[in-house]
């Protein structure tokens, strides 16, 4: 089975990372009492960490990490496209490099942390233009929207590169699609 390529933000992994690592977690806080035991409270809520290891190999191997590095230093959630679990909004919270980066080879881990709020605040509708709700596509009126059928080996990564629109545009556009890192061969796809 061939898995599609990791991806965050604007950066795609050459080759998907060699660990992967999903820890659920629970909101917790611990108050410590006088002279007596802790206290804990829960605060509702629980989230996913993704923790991973790659390696970036070959000549450009650092310039991948430098990268990456860059990626890291971007403020804000983005969307996380796995090659196996849902994609999901989240916070890319540590990269770390493991050993001495040689210009050929560098070992990495990194993580990620679920945002709570998912797709359910994430993702905002972006006008294009008439100051209508829907922008474009309402305006074109469904005659007029384009639709691409899924072929085998399509994602939706590449469909939105086929078209030239953002990934989180079409993913918008297609709410019948509940994980983005599986369509079906014959599956109608909405292009904003």
């Amino acid at each position: 089975m061939r898995l599609t390529p990791m991806r965050f933000k604007e950066f795609t992994w050459p080759h998907n990372p060699e660990i992967y690592t999903v820890e659920r977690r629970r909101r917790i806080a611990v108050h410590q009492v006088p002279f007596g035991p802790c206290v804990m409270q829960e605060l509702g809520g629980s989230y996913r960490v993704l923790k991973g290891e790659g390696v970036f190999t070959g000549e450009d191997a650092y310039q991948r990490f430098k990268d990456l590095a860059e990626v890291f230093q971007e403020e804000g959630p983005g969307l996380l496209i796995h090659p196996v679990w849902q994609t999901e909004k989240a916070y890319f919270t540590a990269l770390e490099a493991v050993e001495e980066p040689r210009p050929d080879f560098v070992r990495y881990r990194f993580e990620f942390w679920e945002d709570p709020g998912g797709y359910d605040g994430g993702l905002k509708a972006v006008e294009t233009g008439g100051g209508s709700p829907g922008g474009a596509l309402a305006e074109k009126g469904v005659e007029n929207q384009r639709v691409h059928t899924v072929r085998k080996g399509d994602t939706l990564w590449a469909v939105a590169k086929q078209y030239g629109v953002e990934l989180t545009a079409l993913i918008q556009a297609n709410p019948q699609i509940k994980n983005p890192n599986l369509i079906f061969p014959g599956e109608a796809v909405k292009v904003p």
